[in-house]
């Protein structure tokens, strides 16, 4: 370490929102706290953007729901957030129809009526009874995820039911799908959550479908999944506001170069290269990232996210095929598009070929139905609307680096025109346009991901998912083990999506890290 090196109690890399929880936790301690972020900007994935320059819409550019931030973080940490419940569940259209299956959780009616109006009738008490199961894994094990790891037996007497531990966690997820319903659509609406940006088929033996769909169902106890007032930026926003205030330093514009075991850290900014030491140091980082800044073999499976995020912003919502349905009400949830059972499976095989799937499996929410505050007035007034879809069964394998902004258009092309395919009109023509006559499309890949986030393989959990518990014979020694962030290195610690239990928008990663810091330095 070079003489006059500046010393922390705590150095973090990555200014996500992770890392800005594990600074804020950490400052309010009265830790002295570097942070260190490699954009001008601070957090990550979790952050909004007006993506349509000049067009007055303030969108959630790469994340954009919430359902595993503890309301624990939020109390202890004071956050000024508003989270707001969408009242429908989901809308899917049957492929080929002019019906779809509306979940509406304020009428229970009519969640039946639709079932039966898209032929699948006698799901409607299978759909009901899967549902009230996975709540139950998910009251069980919501209240875990800020406590110390439980291990495998010990979450299993937790939710204390063998036959559904052995459905959800023990099987492949398409065992209990195909026992619990028949009809292909609304087998494909159970199976969704557990493809989110997670290449896989539902027997697949690894059970990552498994672990994906586990983390969708148990956000805040009930699986819901809520809209961020303001945008995703309000989150991290508040979240940076909090480390400020604590007495944190938070610095942007700093690429750091190297982590050693001694917590020795070395960026370089505008000025040049630095050194500074930290008693720890936390790295929001993806685990293969870490690898590379402290010169270590990687040991981690390697990454790879399976989405592309494509956001819009819309003259007004699009025509619905069936009649009798409220756009508003299509919109307001999540909207399927050609994600049956038999499509996800199809989609799967053709992208392990190496092609892109036709027709693309997508999901759609539209922000601005629930929270039209990030539209300027001139835009609500209007009757504008943004959409964020976001594909299923897109894994970056398919990426060609050497023609990526050909590609993107094509992908682009491919997740409007399956859009497209299900509505009565093609969305196109309600894109709204730039004075320039460009369309309002944005479209990220997953190597826009890798290269703009340093998320390796666009994975927004940084690599494979892992069990919210440990396996019975692992070892729970130390702070860090039992938190779920150790590394090869005693005073290095994961703090990001990397980290057991630190996918999505949550903040688990960063207090995770923060718990492990003041437990061993007690």
């Amino acid at each position: 370490m070079a003489t006059g090196t500046r010393a922390y109690d705590v150095v973090i890399v990555g200014g996500g929102h992770n890392g800005l929880t594990a600074a804020a936790y950490l400052a309010r301690a009265g830790r002295s706290v570097l942070l260190l972020e490699r954009q001008d900007h601070l957090g990550g994935a979790a952050v909004s953007a007006e993506a349509f320059e000049g067009m007055g819409a303030r969108l959630s550019r790469y994340s954009y729901l919430v359902s595993l931030l503890p309301q624990q973080i939020v109390d202890d940490l004071g956050l000024d957030v508003t989270l707001r419940r969408r009242r429908y569940a989901s809308y899917t259209p049957r492929p080929g129809s002019d019906v779809g299956l509306l979940v509406d959780n304020g009428d229970l009616a009519a969640t039946e009526a639709s079932f039966r109006a898209v032929g699948a009738g006698r799901d409607a008490a299978g759909f009901a009874r899967f549902s009230e199961r996975t709540g139950r894994l998910a009251e069980a094990i919501w209240p875990t995820v800020t406590e110390p790891l439980l291990t495998r037996a010990q979450m299993r007497a937790r939710l204390g039911d063998d036959a559904l531990w052995h459905e959800l966690v023990e099987q492949p997820l398409g065992e209990v799908i195909e026992s619990s319903l028949t009809d292909d659509l609304v087998r494909g609406v159970a199976l969704t959550d557990g493809l989110i940006s997670t290449f896989a088929r539902a027997h697949q033996e690894d059970l990552q479908q498994n672990i994906c769909f586990l983390y969708h169902v148990i956000g805040g106890g009930t699986g819901a999944w809520d809209v961020p007032v303001g945008g995703m930026g309000e989150v991290s926003g508040a979240l940076e506001r909090a480390a400020r205030t604590a007495g944190a330093e938070l610095r942007t514009g700093t690429a750091v170069t190297s982590i050693d075991a001694d917590g020795v850290v070395s960026y370089e900014d505008g000025d040049g290269t630095h050194e500074v030491r930290g008693a720890y140091v936390l790295c929001g980082a993806a685990p293969s990232v870490l690898a590379d800044l402290t010169g270590t073999p990687a040991t981690a499976p390697a990454a790879e996210g399976a989405q592309v995020k494509v956001n819009l912003l819309l003259s007004r919502l699009p025509r619905l095929r069936e009649s009798g349905v409220d756009p508003a009400a299509a919109f307001g949830g999540t909207f399927h598009i050609n994600e049956l059972y038999s499509q996800l499976e199809s989609a799967y095989n053709t992208a392990v070929s190496g092609d892109v799937p036709s027709p693309m499996p997508a999901e759609i929410y539209c922000h601005s139905l629930t929270d039209p505050s990030i539209l300027s007035p001139s835009l609500r007034e209007s009757g504008a609307h943004t959409l964020t879809v976001f594909s299923l069964q897109t894994p970056h394998r398919l990426i060609d680096a050497g023609r990526h902004d050909e590609q993107r258009a094509e992908l682009q092309r491919a997740v409007l025109d399956s859009l497209s395919s299900v509505l009565a009109e093609p969305v196109d023509d309600v894109v709204l346009r730039r004075p320039d006559g460009s369309p309002c499309v944005e479209t990220k890949t997953t190597l826009d991901l890798e290269r703009t986030l340093a998320m390796p393989g666009g994975s927004i959990f940084h690599g494979p998912l892992s069990w919210p518990f440990v396996e019975d014979d692992e070892p729970l020694a130390t702070p860090a083990q039992r938190w779920g962030v150790a590394t090869a290195y005693d005073r290095v610690l994961l703090c990001g999506a990397g980290s057991r239990r630190g996918g999505g928008v949550s903040g688990l990663g960063g207090y995770h890290a923060a718990r492990a810091v003041l437990e061993a330095s007690t």
